[in-house]
């Protein structure tokens, strides 16, 4: 395969950057080496577009990786947030608009109390320590292919067996730091239910995206979450639902809205992030009022931020939120579905197997055989043919369409998916399929 043509200004700026920040990115799937090239510097960006340094315009199937809900610059968040920095930047104090944030994802979620930091992987890892410090326990439980953040014990790999504890993921993290993680396979209840069985009395929590869309978009089976939080429930451990991306992303409501919601469970803690800062670098950790009590200054475990529920990220995060209604949602899901159903229909046409998988508004397109029946896990979403993603992605790119540069991410929309940027996508899809089709041939 070879990669699409690059854009000049792009290539000096990749390589300017490369020689003052490592990869030349400041975090890894922007660099393209998933599917090779060079990323493309953005310099603006609009409704459902970006511009690069180039001038060349794409529609945005990534929307910052989930955040963009509203699409680019939309007029009411910047006029808020124009009015917010008008106002200064950073206190060290607190202000109105945490409050407000904080009411408002306490309406739509079933957290009773948030704290504010400025990373999903801040709150994953406050969270954890939270969970500890209420059980007293120690040992936490994850699923592989589930993305936390960096956190260090969460940067685990899969032990020899179902219940053995994990080993470091990457070099940089001792094995001391995993010593206390187990990684087991994602919709397996079976090894939920041995790891609980042979080690329940030790466990702090288990720790799970709400639906996984850092392997690609990997829907919890019917009743999984539930079961999730049941297990947990009767070995007295702490359920932690990551809604780091799906929260108010997938739904209203997040993935709770679609499961938790409707079947009449909770969990004990809750992490959010992406939509809910509006574009702007914040999250939070929330869950039960008797849980977090526990955090200082009210309580023992300690947690802080000098930028936690800054007003400009705020702002923006509650303009977006008061501005996600049942309509955008309504606009993002029938937009994705259209392009999810052409999508499948030029892959079939070009006779690429493949598998779409949605999870509310966020979907994604695995190049499995679907004869080996949906992606259930980490291990189904491997066999995904990243070479023949690679060429999908640069046809679309050549025809004005920005993809996730990696076979494992999910694709988002806004609600500034007009006709024009999804009849874009549509009159692209044919020639990618074609040059995935033709990568597959070349083996």
């Amino acid at each position: 395969m070879i990669p699409a043509p690059t854009a000049p200004e792009s290539d000096a700026l990749f390589a300017r950057a490369r020689a003052v920040t490592p990869g030349g990115v400041n975090s890894p799937v922007r660099a393209f080496n998933a599917v090779g090239g060079t990323p493309r510097f953005i310099r603006s960006a609009s409704g459902a577009w970006l511009t690069d340094v180039d001038g060349n315009e794409y529609v945005d199937l990534i929307c910052s990786w989930g955040p963009m809900l509203l699409g680019h610059a939309h007029p009411e968040v910047h006029a808020a947030v124009s009015a917010a920095l008008a106002r200064g930047t950073s206190y060290g104090a607190p202000t109105e608009a945490e409050v407000l944030l904080a009411e408002e994802i306490v309406d739509r979620t079933p957290v009773e109390r948030v704290r504010f930091v400025s990373s999903g992987t801040e709150a994953t890892m406050s969270a954890i320590r939270l969970a500890r410090g209420f059980t007293g326990r120690d040992v936490i439980v994850k699923f592989a292919g589930c993305y936390h953040g960096h956190v260090d014990s969460l940067l685990a790999a899969a032990g020899s067996g179902l219940a053995t504890f994990a080993t470091p993921g990457t070099p940089g993290v001792p094995e001391s730091s995993t010593a206390l993680t187990l990684v087991l396979p994602y919709n397996d209840r079976a090894a939920v239910e041995a790891a609980f069985a042979e080690h329940g009395p030790r466990i702090a929590c288990l720790v799970t995206e709400a639906a996984p869309g850092n392997m690609g978009v990997v829907p919890p089976e019917p009743g999984f979450n539930r079961f999730l939080a049941e297990t947990c429930a009767s070995h007295g451990a702490l359920f932690v639902s990551d809604e780091v991306m799906t929260g108010f992303r997938a739904s209203r409501l997040g993935q709770w809205g679609l499961d938790g919601a409707v079947e009449g469970w909770r969990p004990d803690l809750m992490t959010f992030g992406k939509v809910m800062g509006g574009g702007f670098p914040a999250a939070a950790f929330g869950g039960r009022a008797d849980v977090m009590s526990r955090l200082s200054p009210e309580g023992p475990v300690y947690q802080a931020g000098t930028l936690s529920g800054n007003p400009i990220a705020t702002t923006a995060g509650l303009a977006t939120l008061r501005l996600a209604t049942d309509d955008v949602y309504a606009h993002i899901t029938a937009a994705g579905d259209t392009i999810k159903a052409a999508a499948s229909d030029a892959l079939t046409a070009a006779g690429v197997p493949h598998v779409v998988q949605s999870a509310g508004t966020m979907f994604s397109v695995f190049f499995t055989d679907p004869a080996d029946g949906p992606v259930r896990d980490f291990a189904d979403a491997s066999r995904t043919d990243t070479a023949a993603y690679a060429a999908f992605f640069h046809a679309l790119l050549e025809r004005q369409v920005y993809l996730p540069p990696s076979a494992y991410e999910a694709w988002f929309l806004s609600s500034a998916h007009d006709d024009r940027a999804v009849q874009t996508v549509l009159d692209a899809l044919p020639a990618a399929a074609a040059a995935a089709a033709a990568t597959r041939g070349d083996r």
